[in-house]
């Protein structure tokens, strides 16, 4: 999978070197290349542990990523919908609210 490059990723890399090779290589390069699963389906999975834990700074990338991957928007909408019953109604409000950024940014 390929992670979007930012400035801050950059900055990263010069403030936490080791931090950021394990997120490219080990995360990125050797984790969501595993053939097990589809990376739709690890995306999906992600959005959902995001949600879950409130994590609305990451989760903008991992949408955007899960519609690269195959993930429709009512796919996404549903889980989402889904997990506002599991993870709660509070998390679920803030990653919808995130997904209409991602569209718009999107479209």
């Amino acid at each position: 999978m390929q992670k979007p490059s930012s400035d801050a990723d950059s900055q990263i890399k010069a403030t936490l070197p080791a931090f950021a090779d394990y997120t490219e290589n080990l995360l990125f390069n050797e984790v969501w290349e595993r053939p097990d699963l589809s990376k739709r389906d690890r995306s999906l999975i992600t959005i959902a542990a995001l949600v879950a834990m409130y994590r609305p700074d990451e989760l903008a990338l991992h949408l955007d990523l899960g519609l690269d991957h195959g993930l429709t928007k009512e796919e996404i909408a549903e889980a989402v919908t889904h997990l506002a019953f599991y993870a709660s109604w509070p998390s679920a409000n803030s990653a919808m609210y995130k997904f209409l950024e991602v569209l718009k940014a999107r479209a």
